[in-house]
């Protein structure tokens, strides 16, 4: 099961027909309504929340088709074992990686220095259900919590997670019947092309969408809390972004590719995780965008899921930042010793937390649970910008699945170079799977 590619001809349609062109403008709009009309930029929240609605009730059933034919086509159960391997390994190093660069900027830098806030004068009741949720977002939780109900649930439940469970086993059970569930594969792959065509029709609601999360976020929150916390936000964003074209961008240079030109190619994609500060939003799409970029089908289904859930670099570097900027702007002088228990206490619950919605600001509270030396209720000094900074973090967390997909698919023999290298040039374009 493949995507299809065809060569671009040579008549481009008008520039405002892309799509990230359209979203782009989306947001502008979003940012203007918001900033002038605050109480109309509020109203737009519904309308925001349908989208990412209908985005995520797609997600479910495009894992599970990808990942599922996917493992079934494989049919060596090794090769599944050693590309799983292959992704934590990549996962724990790069994700623990983006830990420490949060960490060591955050002590050459000191954004939260000289602001001595008084912990008693915040308030710990706007952090308290942050707190109570990370209370439940423990490794064995989610042990527990991976394993649905029933096979069907997985799917209407929302958990990526799950579906990754579900799609694993079923897709292993496939692979070991072998010539007889050949009708069940190919069937599979015929309606993956439906799903993904209507994947297709949902993304053109995307510049519709974008503008209303926008306008929501700068109606809702306001210019001005941009302002209070610009320190935090700048030096959040240029640490995130040294993070992916010095780090990742070694990472794939080593790999045969550029940063920039993946960038570039995901364009759209990155503008509605801008639009939306989900990164969830653009999971179907890069899955496709993927794979028409020459990844194997079975390599894209099992590393981006998994991916979502256990290598999210931009969160990783936002915790141990936020967590020492709460520390400096609290007068809380934090020794070495205490800083390392800080940074394995996060790589932990960075891993505990997965899958969980908000799981940024839940991750940071279940941390700082944990370090008594650290105010929890400081937390509310970083809740007016959180909105801002999960753009950030999803944005990182989108850059980082997609090269870390694309590496682990050249490790395992998975990639075509040729039409690697045709879609990083925009040489060729993406058509609706076929079977």
């Amino acid at each position: 099961m493949t995507s299809t590619i065809e060569p671009t001809t040579h008549a481009r349609p008008v520039w405002w027909r892309h799509l990230y062109v359209q979203v782009l403008i989306a947001i502008a709009l979003g940012v203007a309504l918001g900033a002038i009309r605050p109480d109309w930029g509020g109203a737009m929240k519904p309308l925001a929340d349908a989208f990412i609605k209908a985005i995520k009730m797609v997600i479910g059933p495009v894992i599970f088709l990808t990942l599922a034919s996917g493992i079934a086509h494989m049919r060596a159960l090794a090769e599944l074992g050693r590309v799983v391997l292959k992704a934590f390994g990549y996962f724990i190093v790069v994700s623990s990686f983006a830990l420490v660069i949060g960490l060591i900027v955050a002590n050459v830098v000191q954004p939260g220095a000289g602001l001595n806030i008084d912990p008693a004068t915040l308030d710990a009741g706007a952090v308290s259900g942050y707190v109570s949720e990370a209370q439940h977002a423990t490794l064995s939780a989610f042990l527990l919590d991976i394993i649905p109900t029933t096979l069907i649930s997985a799917l209407t439940e929302g958990s990526i997670l799950q579906v990754l469970f579900v799609a694993v086993l079923f897709g292993i059970s496939l692979a070991l019947v072998g010539d007889p569930a050949e009708p069940v594969v190919a069937f599979m792959d015929k309606l993956s092309v439906v799903v993904f065509r209507l994947v297709a029709l949902i993304m053109r609601l995307a510049p519709v969408g974008a503008f209303a999360a926008m306008a929501f976020t700068i109606g809702h929150h306001g210019l001005g809390v941009l302002v209070n916390l610009a320190g935090l936000l700048a030096t959040f964003y240029l640490t995130s972004a040294l993070f992916v074209l010095l780090v990742l961008g070694a990472i794939a240079r080593a790999n045969g590719f550029s940063i920039l030109r993946l960038i570039a190619y995901l364009k759209s994609e990155l503008l509605l995780v801008l639009g939306t500060s989900s990164s969830e939003a653009a999971l179907p799409p890069l899955i496709a965008r993927l794979e028409a970029a020459g990844c194997a089908p079975g390599v894209v289904g099992l590393v981006v899921p998994l991916g979502y859930s256990f290598n999210l670099d931009g969160t990783n570097i936002y915790m141990t930042l936020a967590a020492l900027f709460i520390a400096q702007a609290c007068g809380v002088d934090l020794s070495l010793g205490q800083q390392l228990m800080l940074l394995g206490v996060a790589i932990i619950s960075s891993k505990g937390a997965a899958g969980v919605t908000g799981a940024g600001f839940i991750t940071l509270a279940a941390t700082l649970a944990v370090v008594p030396s650290v105010p929890v209720a400081g937390m509310a000094l970083i809740l007016g910008v959180d909105r801002f900074m999960s753009e950030c973090r999803a944005l990182t967390n989108f850059v980082g699945n997609a090269v870390a997909t694309i590496v682990i698919a050249k490790w395992e023999g998975g990639l075509d170079r040729a039409m690697l290298d045709k879609a990083l040039r925009n040489e060729v374009v993406s058509t609706p799977r076929k079977a």
